[in-house]
């Protein structure tokens, strides 16, 4: 079985964008139901659909599979419901991980949140000095969340 297991954290400052490598990415769900999501992604011309089970802590059942990049691009524009998730994707080495700091666009323009992915649940991880509050239990920060109610409709 795929298992993800990971924190998510607000970002604060800027030190995090020295030295990170960014990729760009559009995703959307075919489903987007509580406790199930059915993910479609492209990024820097790759595609992969991502099947995502109930979040249990920071853990979860992930099962991610490649497809054709001209599969992912119809899929996101015909299938995918709308907004789409649209973000610049940094990822940062520190404390021997790689933090996947996420800056959002369009509709989660202002939103910017790192996560980092780890191999056990109680795994001690070294927070960077950028990192802010911890929003791993908050289900308005999961992506398939933010299509259904953007992070500019918050305030």
């Amino acid at each position: 079985m795929g298992r993800e297991i990971e924190r998510k954290f607000l970002v604060k400052g800027e030190g995090w964008r020295k030295g990170a490598k960014r990729s760009r990415l559009s995703q959307g769900y075919l489903l987007a139901q509580k406790g199930k999501s059915v993910r479609v992604r492209l990024e820097d011309g790759r595609g992969t659909v991502t099947i995502k089970g109930p979040s249990r802590g920071a853990g979860r059942a992930e099962y991610e599979y490649p497809i054709p990049a001209d599969d992912a691009r119809e899929l996101l524009r015909d299938l995918c419901e709308k907004p789409l998730i649209e973000k610049t994707r940094h990822r940062v080495k520190h404390g021997g991980l790689i933090w996947e700091v996420d800056e959002f666009a369009g509709a989660n323009r202002g939103l910017i949140v790192a996560e980092v992915e780890l191999s056990r649940t109680r795994q001690k991880v070294a927070l960077p000095p950028w990192i802010g509050k911890e929003v791993t239990g908050d289900p308005r920060y999961l992506n398939a969340n933010l299509f259904k109610k953007p992070y500019r409709s918050w305030r």
